[in-house]
């Protein structure tokens, strides 16, 4: 049997990710706390998936929908210039 590279590599455990917004029992997401939704978006403007962040489902629609307000509302940009 020869040794595949997938056989030898180290497994690493990964923590698990958490919702930072049910740790801190934050219920609604505001479009207007810019500062926290630029955590959640890409230096090219693109919103971070929750595979990424950890966020929760009910939290990641709630994010994704603020940032949308905020980009309408011109308080976020739609694309990195």
């Amino acid at each position: 049997m020869e040794n595949s590279s997938n056989f030898n590599r180290k497994r690493r455990k990964r923590r698990p990710k958490v919702c930072h917004f049910c740790v801190d029992k934050i219920d609604h997401v505001d479009y207007k706390e810019v500062e926290k939704l630029k955590k959640y978006i890409t230096e090219r403007g693109k919103i971070v998936p929750r595979r990424v962040t950890g966020t929760c489902a009910k939290h990641q629609r709630q994010l994704t929908r603020a940032i949308k307000r905020a980009r309408i509302i011109a308080l976020l940009p739609f694309t990195s210039d």
